[in-house]
Order: structure tokens, then sequence, then C-alpha cells
């Protein structure tokens, strides 16, 4: 008797990124004709009601005729991150004493508060009336 075919792909270089909760896969596989492909694994971990856990993950294959325009496209996208945003990690989950910025504190930081016209829709309050 013959033992059944498995397809399993040869991993030819692979490198983990651990990220909290989530875990990267870089993997180098080799195509029936013996060409080399990527693929990027996200593997999240969920925690059950019942204490046990299981992992969702989402997989990417990347082929070489694609690698210039994908990593265009994702230093361009880091870029841009990078530049608006800065390279601290701005989060609850990484920082203790995260709190969102108020509408006034995000107008201040820009620069447009002084800009703004007071709001009309309240009362004015003198010490004395109290």
């Amino acid at each position: 008797m013959s033992e059944p075919f498995t397809m399993e792909k040869e991993e030819i270089h692979s490198k983990v990124m651990r990220a909290g909760r989530r875990t990267y896969f870089f993997d180098v596989r080799a195509t029936k004709a013996g060409d080399y492909y990527l693929t990027i694994t996200e593997s999240k971990k969920f925690t059950n009601d019942d204490g046990s856990f299981h992992y969702k993950k989402h997989k990417i294959y990347l082929y070489k005729e694609d690698f210039a325009e994908f990593e265009e496209h994702l230093t361009d996208m880091t870029n841009f991150i990078i530049n608006e945003k800065g390279e601290e990690v701005i989060s609850e989950r990484h920082q203790k004493d995260y709190s969102p910025e108020s509408d006034n504190e995000v107008a201040e930081r820009i620069g447009t508060a002084s800009d703004e016209t007071p709001p009309t829709n309240f009362t004015d309050i003198d010490f004395d009336d109290i």
C-alpha cells in the first residue's frame, strides 16, 4: 500500500517576530518550479470565556514580481506614519498614563486654538452673583 501524498512546502528560510498577542512569521518557500516566494503570517491569540485559547491566522503570499512595488508601498506608508506621528508609541496598551487629548489640547498642540472664536452658548457668571 502506498502512503498518502502530503503537500508540505519546505521552508527555506524563516524568521519570527513576537508583538504582544500577535506573532508574525516570515517564511521563504519554494514553488513547484523551484522559485522562491515569501509568506507573511499573522497569528493572534484569543482567550475563550472558559480560559482556553485559540489562534486566528492571516497569511499574505508575496511573489518576486511584486517585491519592488510592495516594498515601495510599505516604505511609503511607514515613512508617512513616522513623519505624521513620530516614533513614540501612543496608545492605552503601551503607556500606563495614556489619556486621550481633548479637542482643546489638540487645537493648542497644532496651533489652531487661537484662531477659533470662543463659543457663545454659555452664560457669564460673576463671582459676586454666587
